[in-house]
């Protein structure tokens, strides 16, 4: 029970790597509020105990400042925020909308900021907390199609970066995750042919699953990382090394 009597919020927690998540935290005795956009998704892996659901668009700051007031209401606390919501809309540069780009960038980036600048109070009056932001190898080395994407995923490096700065002496820790291709509705949309082929070039011969990025999330959300700060953790079957 590695996280036992702790709470945790995890974004976009309503299915994917995040519903991974949400099920693995609350294994190991952790109060989980998923936070997703999804409700109908979401309310189904509700249990009435320790696993709650609260509706909200990352992008929108009022939504996620009420769902985190809920949050505190219902756990009186939160010790750990998983910044897991994310979305593509792929295009090469040259057919990118504007509004694909932005959209992109107002969930995977701007929404990983409007949710720890929530939690971040009081994570402060706490003393202590565990910020883990969900990045990608595409925002360590770009990818094909992924304009918007990489840049988003590139910044939240960025933020990592900055507030382990900020915040380390304040005893938080804010670490990132970037995962490789993993197993989701994410990469439905990739051609069976392209996906062996990124098999072939992972050392691992495999693509991820929800559960090897869930068990790295875990990992940074416990004490055992409590002197891992402002690190990037791959999770990519050696695919970027």
């Amino acid at each position: 029970m590695r996280l036992n009597g702790k709470t945790a919020v995890i974004t976009g927690g309503a299915s994917g790597i995040g519903l991974e998540a949400v099920k693995l935290f609350a294994r190991e005795g952790a109060n989980v509020a998923i936070v997703d956009f999804n409700e109908q998704a979401g309310k189904e892996h509700e249990n009435g105990n320790n696993v709650l659901f609260f509706q909200a668009d990352v992008a929108n700051r009022e939504n996620i400042d009420l769902a985190i007031q809920g949050v505190i209401e219902a756990f009186g606390k939160i010790d750990i925020l998983i910044n897991n919501a994310g979305i593509t809309r792929d295009a090469t540069l040259r057919k990118m909308t504007i509004e694909d780009f932005q959209k992109v960038i107002d969930v995977n980036l701007t929404g990983v900021f409007h949710c720890t600048q929530a939690v971040l109070p009081i994570m402060l009056e706490a003393g202590k907390g565990k910020i883990i932001n969900t990045s990608s190898i595409a925002g360590v080395g770009g990818n094909f199609g992924q304009t918007n994407y990489s840049a988003a995923k590139a910044g939240v490096i960025g933020l990592t970066k900055t507030w382990a700065k900020e915040l380390g002496r304040k005893g938080i820790n804010v670490n990132a995750v970037a995962p490789g291709f993993i197993e989701t509705d994410m990469i439905s949309t990739i051609p069976d042919h392209i996906l062996m082929q990124i098999k072939l070039i992972t050392p691992s011969v495999r693509l991820g699953k929800p559960e090897d990025i869930a068990n790295a999330y875990l990992f940074l959300a416990s004490d055992e990382s409590d002197f891992i700060n402002g690190h990037v953790l791959s999770v990519d079957g050696g695919m970027m090394k």
